[in-house]
């Protein structure tokens, strides 16, 4: 019985076979019918088109009606918030909606087309996409929109509108050219709080980039976890950026442009937007530093493009925007044009030099020896014209006294003087302390370099220290003995001094209007500018110099930087005008033609002077010891009120340093294509009779012989 029951009761194995079998055969039965299998298709097509056409049409629509994408994602992490309480302040600050690029009035874009790709980054806690529409009705179609997945097409022409121009680069006739401009910026101690906040850090960046006259086209930001905002802007004439530090108080910020708008201009504009100082009332106040750099290819590009002619590919591009080492660099004047040349006046503190903390000492009242002597801590001031160091606060007496008083104390009495350029006043003001002087015309035809350098450089025009003779004045150009005449210098020496240009009717020049010492303190030789050539080749305006002069009389000429020992004869180099003025002063008729050396005039090389004597016994003052200048200067040199000299730099032993030329300016010398009889060496090292007189300027007889 029991062995039938068992039999006849299937096995629980069975029974979940059995089961299995018909819930597959349901299975199978379900995935083939075709009915349901066409419906789920119908539907997921349905669903496809609904969405694509919808989004198409709703995207339209917001942007037709001047709505501007910002789609904020946010991941707040509340551990990380706990970690830091004011990590954690700046983030809990609400999110807002971003402001949206804008256009200047009247600016023309181009049609562009904007392409991105977003990716998940656990790093980030929100991101905003702005962009500028461009549904103008000649665009509008259903293919434009503002976002597009391809980018085919490019802002190949466009209208700068700006009217600045930055050196050569007015000769570019749109955007596509392969130059640009960067401004590199870093600021420190400035408002965390301000710092994390997207909304605000963008208002700043379209602020700046509508005072820069630019054009931002779309904008991406991203808030960083903890703290932090990224933000990239395109422009149409390239990109801004920038990245921030929080809880360091520090951003950093790039600006480059391919347009010919200037950006210099734009650093006030930053500072002032982006350098927020912190609410707390210890807060340190922002510092800012920055560089400025050239980019691209211009030559070979840019239509007749000479970097010569531009300013920022000059000493002010190399050695004052492009440097980012300076503790301060600040614009006083930046390109201003006066009506012949481009004037910059940098104020900078290198800390090679000078430290920063030094500095902020001597402006306190505490006693401190820096506080005694703020003159030896200050940050430098350099006049740079057409790009070109000019003078500079800490080579100002070196230069300017190395110009003056080897050749005023080698005059046994100057009583008249000429300066030819000298526009910041500092010749003017060293010639002015002897006690022998008259009358000093200065002949500067740029009035607009006098008076920047009153505004902005009035050292070099102080004459307060010594302004206590008869005559004197504190400010340099108001002494009685001064005569500043704005006009050509050119046509100045020419029509009252030149020979050929005296009408027969009038007599020649009169002997008390000739100069005893002419100054010519003007563009360098080697400046591939048509005027300095003129300055330093032309037989008639030379001719000019030489009959201005009374018989006695001294001419001095800075004629640039000084040569070294592999450099080619000047004659084969780019101190060619050099080379055709001397030839041509020995050809005139100066019996005696000397060069020497000054390298403290904080220049970028050792500069060079020329000095030329009408009369070949001025040879034997040119010569005198170091105690005979003395001497001379105690007597004639005028003293500051408290009785001590004037001069700051020049003295016996100075002067003795500049009567024997280098052996660079010999070897220069001796490298000529037709090289002088003198350089061979028989001569050389022989008697000196063979070369005595041979010619008005050898180096080789004033070393060996002189």
């Amino acid at each position: 019985m029991n062995e039938e029951l068992i039999r006849r009761t299937p096995s629980n194995n069975q029974q979940q076979e059995t089961s299995d079998n018909d819930q597959e055969s349901q299975q199978h039965t379900l995935y083939f019918n075709p009915v349901v299998l066409f419906g789920c298709f119908l539907c997921v097509v349905i669903n496809i088109y609904v969405a694509y056409y919808t989004g198409i049409v709703v995207r339209i629509l917001v942007l037709r009606n001047g709505q501007f994408l910002s789609v904020p994602q946010t991941k707040l992490n509340g551990s990380t918030q706990a970690a830091n309480p004011s990590v954690g302040k700046m983030m809990n600050l609400s999110v807002k909606q971003l402001p949206p690029p804008t256009v200047i009035p009247g600016k023309e874009v181009p049609p562009t087309t904007y392409t991105f790709q977003h990716f998940p980054v656990e790093g980030s806690r929100n991101s905003y996409d702005l962009h500028l529409p461009r549904l103008h009705e000649e665009y509008e179609h259903d293919d434009v929109v503002a976002m597009t997945n391809e980018d085919d097409s490019s802002d190949d022409s466009s209208d700068d509108s700006s009217d600045d121009k930055e050196g050569n680069d007015d000769l570019m006739e749109g955007l596509h050219l392969p130059v640009g401009q960067h401004l590199l910026v870093d600021i420190k101690n400035v408002d965390p709080i301000f710092l994390n906040s997207e909304e605000r850090l963008a208002e700043a960046m379209i602020q700046l980039v509508d005072e820069s006259k630019l054009t931002l086209l779309s904008y991406h930001c991203h808030g960083l976890i903890p703290v932090g905002v990224s933000c990239a802007g395109v422009l149409l004439e390239s990109h801004v950026a920038f990245h921030t530090w929080p809880t360091e108080g520090v951003i950093a910020m790039d600006l480059f442009t391919c347009g010919s708008g200037k950006l210099i201009p734009t650093l006030p504009s930053i500072q002032q937007l982006f350098g927020l100082k912190a609410a707390n009332e210890d807060a340190d106040d922002p510092m800012m530093m920055w560089s400025h750099k050239l980019r691209g290819f211009r030559k070979g590009f840019v239509p007749e493009y000479n970097f010569e002619l531009n300013p920022l590919d000059a000493d002010l591009g190399s050695e004052i925007l492009g440097s980012r080492d300076y503790d301060i660099k600040k614009p006083l004047v930046s390109a201003a044009e006066t009506d012949f040349q481009m004037v910059d006046v940098y104020e900078v503190l290198d800390p090679v030099n000078r430290r920063l903390s030094d500095y902020y000492k001597s402006l306190e009242d505490d006693g401190s020896y820096e506080s005694q002597h703020p003159e030896f801590f200050a940050p430098d001031h350099i006049l740079l014209l057409d790009g070109i160091i000019q003078s500079t606060r800490y080579g100002d007496a070196p230069y300017h006294e190395s110009i003056v008083h080897p050749a005023m104390i080698t005059h046994p009495n100057p009583k008249r003087v000429a300066v030819i350029g000298g526009g910041e006043g500092a010749t003017v003001r060293e010639i002015l302390k002897h006690s022998t002087l008259e009358k000093v015309v200065m002949i500067e035809i740029d009035e607009g370099v006098v008076n920047l350098s009153t505004k902005y450089l009035p050292e070099w025009q102080d004459c307060s220290s010594i302004a206590h003779h008869d005559g004197c004045a504190e400010w340099c150009f108001d002494d009685e003995r001064a005569d500043l005449r704005v006009e050509d210098a050119l046509a100045y020496f020419n029509d009252n001094f030149r020979s050929s240009s005296i009408s027969k009717a009038s007599a020649e020049p009169d002997l008390q209007d000739k100069f005893d010492v002419l100054i010519m303190d003007c563009l360098d030789p080697n400046d591939d500018h048509p005027f300095a050539k003129v300055l330093y080749t032309d037989d008639g305006y030379v001719t000019s110099l030489y009959d201005a002069l009374t018989d006695d009389g001294i001419l001095v000429v800075q004629i640039g930087e000084a040569v070294n020992n592999r450099s080619p004869s000047d004659e084969n180099g780019s101190f060619e005008n050099r080379s055709t003025m001397i030839k041509m002063l020995d050809a005139i008729g100066f019996e005696s033609i000397h060069i020497y050396e000054e390298s403290h005039c904080e220049f970028l090389a050792p500069w060079t002077t020329l000095i030329a004597f009408k009369d070949v016994e001025a040879r034997k003052r040119w010569y005198r010891s170091p105690a005979e200048v003395e001497l001379d200067l105690s007597r004639r040199i005028l003293p500051t009120k408290d009785g001590k000299t004037s001069l700051r730099y020049f003295d016996g032993a100075t002067m003795k340093s500049y009567q024997m030329p280098s052996r660079a300016f010999e070897d220069n010398y001796c490298r000529q294509q037709d090289k002088p009889e003198e350089c061979a060496e028989k001569v050389r090292f022989g008697n000196g009779e063979e070369v005595n007189g041979s010619s008005a300027y050898s180096p080789v007889f004033e070393r060996h012989f002189a």
